[in-house]
């Protein structure tokens, strides 16, 4: 995604927020052999500039590893914890060179998930179309619900993303129906197919665009880029 907005002519800053520190390695960075890292960044004041690494793509990435684990430990002992990350990127005068910034969260519901969403504009919900990932939305839309009360108003779903999506299977096609019916145009019209070519590019440290951009994941994600940059504008 963060590779698509930039190919499509938007500067974007991808923050890795997941210690397992996925997007870091799909990103091309070698998570184990980081100097700084978002932890330093986040925690230790370090310069934005210190951290960011140039990426495959055009994009710039705050990578991150296991060390961001001990981050969620230090924040409960600090005031405002769950405005940590707002406050950095409010007094990093380099983000303002970029049109976007995109943040990859932990799976979970934790300290750094609620640092995104206080900071954040809007959440781009990817999901698988199941009955479990059904559960998992309507959990996390309470979530956001409550963080727009309590700690961020201006914060809006942006989208749901239909990913791993087979349209052969009728569950999938269900599900897809389900979630048309109820969020209308808040579900995104582009869909990331089951592809090969999508799974088999992180382990080769580049984006799917720069892996094959031929590929039917790849051009979903340039067709996601163009439909996201539209949305904001209008």
């Amino acid at each position: 995604m963060s590779a698509s907005l930039s190919l499509s002519g938007h500067r974007t800053l991808l923050l890795d927020l997941d210690p397992q520190g996925n997007a870091t390695t799909g990103s091309g960075v070698d998570k184990t052999g980081l100097a700084t890292s978002m932890r330093d960044w986040l925690m230790d004041d370090a310069a934005l500039e210190e951290v960011l690494k140039p990426c495959p793509g055009g994009f710039d990435l705050v990578p991150c590893n296991s060390d961001l684990t001990a981050a969620e430990v230090e924040l409960l002992a600090v005031d405002g914890r769950e405005a940590r990350l707002r406050r950095r990127l409010a007094s990093a005068e380099a983000v303002q060179r970029y049109s976007y910034l995109i943040m990859d969260c932990p799976p979970s519901l934790n300290i750094l998930t609620l640092n995104a969403l206080v900071a954040a504009d809007s959440v781009l919900i990817p999901m698988q179309c199941e009955y479990y990932a059904l559960e998992g939305l309507t959990a996390l839309l309470n979530t956001v619900n409550q963080i727009r009360r309590r700690a961020n108003p201006r914060l809006t779903v942006q989208g749901l993303l239909r990913t791993m999506y087979d349209p052969r299977n009728g569950l999938t096609r269900d599900v897809s129906r389900q979630l048309i019916a109820h969020f209308g145009n808040k579900v995104f019209r582009t869909v990331i197919p089951r592809n090969v070519r999508l799974a088999e590019a992180p382990s080769h440290g580049l984006p799917a665009i720069l892996y094959d951009r031929h590929s039917r994941g790849a051009i979903a994600y340039m067709a996601l880029a163009a439909e996201l940059v539209k949305s904001e504008e209008t």
